[in-house]
């Protein structure tokens, strides 16, 4: 008969992920996962196969927890016009948030895209796949935002958005004004879109 795990998994994912978010996969020693999630290095080799297979557990539900939950607005039928404003403005307070771990860490997967992790092709793929997500939900969000304007530029401004908030991301953990500033960038670049519809018209 199988042996039943004496831990809750969900609890022990959350907990490698704050490690993995705050170190990286590299830095995130097996002495730092053991502490933090009460496993011992066999326990987490016996039910994640590896250091790796932890990693992987904590960027999914990275994905399910963190991420999907902020984008969810921009996915509603219909999406809020002002959608958009609030995600971007919601990041803002975050890296403003030093308690945060938005605030300390940044983006797990954005910071994953700049690690020698991002070399294996299946990290690759779950990042590329993360970007393809983020800019499919902003460019709804600028649709809506942006109203009569998304036939003219709305793609090319939704590339620009997600590049500021990426780049944004990329920022937030050593330069949070800079970050700050990137999403007030964006922010003014869909006002300023949005003000020219009707003098197009």
């Amino acid at each position: 008969m199988a042996r039943t795990q004496a831990f809750d998994r969900s609890t022990v994912v959350r907990a490698a992920r704050t490690v993995f978010w705050r170190a990286g996969f590299e830095g995130a020693s097996i002495p730092a996962l053991e502490e933090a999630t009460g496993l011992s290095r066999s326990s987490i080799y016996n039910a994640f196969a590896s250091k790796r297979g932890l990693f992987d557990a904590a960027v999914q539900s990275y994905l399910d927890e963190v991420i999907r939950p902020r984008l969810r607005p921009l996915w509603e039928d219909p999406v809020d016009p002002d959608a958009v404003i609030v995600y971007l403005d919601g990041l803002r307070d975050a890296f403003a948030d030093a308690g945060s771990m938005v605030g300390q860490g940044g983006c797990l997967l954005v910071n994953t895209a700049t690690a020698p992790l991002a070399q294996d092709a299946e990290v690759a793929r779950v990042v590329a796949d993360y970007r393809d997500e983020l800019r499919d939900a902003i460019g709804s969000g600028v649709a809506a935002f942006v109203g009569g304007a998304a036939a003219d530029d709305g793609d090319g401004l939704a590339e620009t958005i997600t590049g500021l908030t990426i780049a944004a991301f990329a920022l937030a953990r050593v330069a949070p004004a800079h970050a700050a500033g990137m999403l007030d960038t964006a922010r003014h670049l869909l006002t300023a879109a949005r003000d020219r519809i009707p003098a197009a018209r």
